[in-house]
């Protein structure tokens, strides 16, 4: 999912992705492990994915700080 993508959704949209990347990861995590996973760029697509999901729900946090104020 690209950073464009990600900020046009919607903050519950934001965390429910972010659950489903997270357990993704996890998902991947254990093929890796268990010697399943035949794409090992996945963990790391899942991981920049999930690192993009923060990022935006840290900025809007921020934004809805600074309006605060």
């Amino acid at each position: 999912m690209q950073i464009s993508e990600v900020r046009e959704l919607k903050n519950e949209e934001l965390q429910k992705e972010l659950d489903s990347s997270q357990r993704a990861l996890m998902n991947l995590r254990f093929r890796s492990a268990t010697m399943q996973l035949s794409d090992f760029t996945e963990i790391r697509k899942t991981r920049r994915s999930i690192a993009r999901i923060h990022t935006v729900l840290r900025e809007r946090e921020i934004v809805a700080e600074m309006s605060n104020d």
